[in-house]
């Protein structure tokens, strides 16, 4: 995968691209992380099965990674914007988009109002309706934003500490050096900014009335559901849940994979993952 730049919508964004390593036996897929994650968040799922068999394409979303981190802008319809004009640069018509959690959600809006840009849809862990607790379950997950730690390796040791993390790959490892910025005096700090993703919730995954519009999502889509305890003693999405959304999809299918909402990017739920993949989008 090489790391490359493109302008697009006014901004630069970073991408992970496999176009020169790959042998084309399934059509491209554009894969996108969830809320505060990067591009890295799917290297486990593309090394699980994926990888040199077609293009893949990860992006950074708008103010995270490597990308561009606009003041304000982080609207649902800022970001198909930015993955519109990522896909023209790269002169893509139309692709499959694999989305995790924010990253579902973006893919179902491109899929309702940019429909020709959109092959088949993969939604890992997003749905209409998530545990009615999520805000509070995902509080050691937001609450790295913003702070100094001592060095990386205080961060990743606060990291291991987290109760969505049942185990650790050595995978994860590529994802969380993506995901801070390196201090002059040693210390580490989060790329993502508390403001900007917050400006994402309200004014995306949270902004838009979804029960009301997933209808109209035509598309095959499959939803790969990893119903593990994430915090607080539940799964971040129940399957009773998941199975909603996918009643009120024309054209969807539910999937179950080991792992919970974090953990499914990882170990078993990795390999399971990208078999269900192949086998949808061949």
């Amino acid at each position: 995968m090489q790391s490359k730049f493109v302008q697009t919508n006014g901004i630069q964004l970073h991408l992970l691209d496999s176009a020169d390593d790959c042998v084309n036996q399934l059509e491209p897929i554009l894969f996108i992380h969830g809320l505060t994650a990067n591009a890295h968040a799917f290297d486990a799922v593309i090394q699980s099965g994926l990888a040199g068999k077609c293009r893949i394409i990860s992006v950074d979303l708008r103010g995270r990674g490597f990308s561009d981190q606009p003041i304000t802008g982080y609207t649902m319809l800022d970001h198909a914007k930015d993955i519109i004009g990522l896909l023209n640069e790269l002169a893509i018509s139309s692709i499959h988009i694999v989305g995790h959690s924010f990253g579902g959600f973006l893919g179902l809006y491109l899929a309702i109002y940019y429909p020709d840009m959109v092959k088949k849809l993969v939604l890992l862990d997003a749905a209409v309706n998530m545990h009615p607790n999520t805000k509070e379950m995902l509080g050691p997950a937001l609450g790295r934003l913003g702070k100094t730690f001592d060095s990386f390796n205080d961060y990743i040791n606060k990291v291991k500490q987290a109760p969505y993390l049942s185990f650790w790959d050595e995978a994860m490892l590529s994802y969380y050096k993506a995901d801070v910025f390196h201090n002059a005096d040693g210390t580490v700090t989060p790329r993502s900014k508390p403001e900007h993703m917050m400006e994402a919730v309200l004014k995306g995954s949270l902004g838009l009335p979804w029960g009301e519009i997933i209808g109209l999502c035509k598309h095959e889509t499959i939803l790969i559901n990893a119903p593990g305890i994430y915090n607080l003693g539940a799964a971040l999405l129940p399957e009773e849940l998941a199975k909603e959304t996918v009643s009120l999809l024309p054209n969807a299918q539910y999937h179950q994979v080991a792992g919970n909402h974090q953990t499914m990017l990882y170990g078993e739920g990795a390999k399971q993952i990208a078999v269900l993949i192949q086998s949808f989008i061949k």
